[in-house]
């Protein structure tokens, strides 16, 4: 499960199981409480702060948990809306975040990475990836929304409709993504990141970004329904 280290005042959340280096932090719904929970923590918190999200190994996040998934259909859509809860939150969180990119962000992965101010990618290995064209799958409203709001209309197009990975440089060039590091260095400058933004860490910050995102959260909030997610024939 997610836990918490900080480093001054810089809060970092791990996605996966401390010591693990083999998760692939897919969004379980009690990862996804988890999440939450971690969240309340990092909030609880007085005084100056930032939030950086990493993980271990070979995954940042590949996505959502479809064993789960496809073993409780009946819940798929409480499902994709609890895993919405976890982007609209971080959309507008009440202090600067930055996702520190240690491997693949797939999918709902790679959303949650969207989902940061910032983001920091490993340059030697790992992508980030929206496979859903591959898998069959379709967007649901809130994730068209926020991809659609996070990244420009071209970029967006070519990510949704071709499927296509990006590594570190090309995600810079693209704009998914603001810094690349060494494999080693990933964390420590997103944490350096990070730790340059914590006195912004004011009652106006989440007035700012609920304003900035408007429309991505607006798109978040709304339920998925048969109506609105429906696979092609």
């Amino acid at each position: 499960m997610p836990y918490l280290d900080r480093d001054g005042d810089v809060f970092v959340l791990y996605l996966g199981n401390e010591g693990q280096t083999d998760s692939e932090n897919r969004f379980h719904p009690d990862w996804i409480d988890a999440i939450h929970a971690k969240l309340d923590e990092v909030e609880a918190a007085e005084g100056p702060a930032a939030l950086v999200t990493v993980a271990t190994g070979k995954y940042f996040s590949n996505g959502l948990d479809t064993d789960w998934l496809f073993g409780n259909m009946d819940k798929m859509h409480w499902y994709l809306d609890r895993v919405h809860t976890v982007f609209s939150r971080l959309l507008a969180f009440g202090m600067p975040t930055v996702a520190a990119l240690n491997g693949h962000a797939f999918g709902a992965g790679a959303m949650l990475a969207t989902s940061h101010d910032f983001r920091v990618m490993r340059s030697d290995r790992g992508y980030w990836c929206l496979p859903e064209v591959h898998l069959g799958m379709p967007f649901t409203v809130a994730m068209n929304a926020l991809v659609t709001e996070r990244l420009s209309n071209q970029v967006a197009l070519e990510a949704m409709t071709t499927g296509r990975r990006y590594g570190a440089a090309d995600a810079i060039a693209a704009g998914i993504v603001d810094e690349a590091a060494e494999a080693d260095g990933v964390l420590a400058a997103a944490v350096a990141r990070a730790a340059a933004l914590t006195g912004n860490r004011k009652p106006n910050l989440p007035v700012i970004k609920r304003a900035l995102h408007g429309r991505a959260l607006a798109g978040l909030n709304t339920p998925t329904t048969p109506e609105n997610l429906a696979f092609g024939s």
